[in-house]
């Protein structure tokens, strides 16, 4: 698992996908959202404005990230 370490206490979903280079752009992030194969914490997520929180686990695509504090 990959951890993604954030500034704030929160971040967007597409922001946060951004942040881990798994999309170059705001419309990366829409195509990614709308194919189905994002998950936070093991449910289905499709809202690029999601806030996440430290501690946060997503699964894109088959890859595991964990959201991070800095």
């Amino acid at each position: 698992m990959r951890e993604v370490s954030i500034t704030g206490d929160t971040i967007r979903l597409g922001q946060f996908l951004k942040l881990a280079d798994l999309v170059d752009a705001g419309a990366g992030v829409k195509d990614l959202l709308a194919s189905g194969t994002v998950q936070v914490n093991d449910e289905p997520e499709t809202r690029r404005g999601r806030q996440l929180h430290p501690g946060d686990v997503l699964d894109v695509d088959g890859e595991r990230l964990r959201v991070g504090r800095a």
